[in-house]
């Protein structure tokens, strides 16, 4: 079984930073993709920014240029570096992490942290 463990959400003012943090444990897979999806109230769940096993990144429109994500050198972390936020950048942020392996596709999920920006 795969556990995902976010951390670093918290209150930021407009124009500030957080990092995000999320380590999975368990057996995850190599070629696995991490990355971290949000959720603001009344609307659906969107991918905020991925990373391929291989380095390959995809980030929403609304963040590039002032988002950043990374994963661990050695161990099955994902980082989200996240500058100059809004106050739409509100939302609970959710790790996600998933592959194929044959014909099964798996798909985990951490428990969210909130990300909330006003002045």
């Amino acid at each position: 079984q795969v556990q995902l463990q976010e951390s670093g959400g918290g209150l930021v003012q407009p124009g500030g930073s957080l990092k995000l943090s999320c380590k999975a444990s368990g057996n995850i897979f190599s070629s696995a993709v991490m990355g971290w999806y949000r959720q603001a109230p009344g609307k659906q769940r969107e991918l905020v920014a991925s990373m391929s096993s291989g380095g390959s990144t995809n980030y929403a429109e609304s963040v590039k240029g002032r988002f950043d994500i990374s994963r661990g050198k050695w161990e099955p972390t994902v980082y989200l570096e996240m500058n100059n936020l809004k106050p739409e950048d509100t939302a609970v942020y959710y790790c996600n992490t998933n592959w194929v392996s044959g014909p099964y596709e798996y798909d985990y999920w951490g428990q969210g942290t909130q990300v909330t920006v006003s002045s």
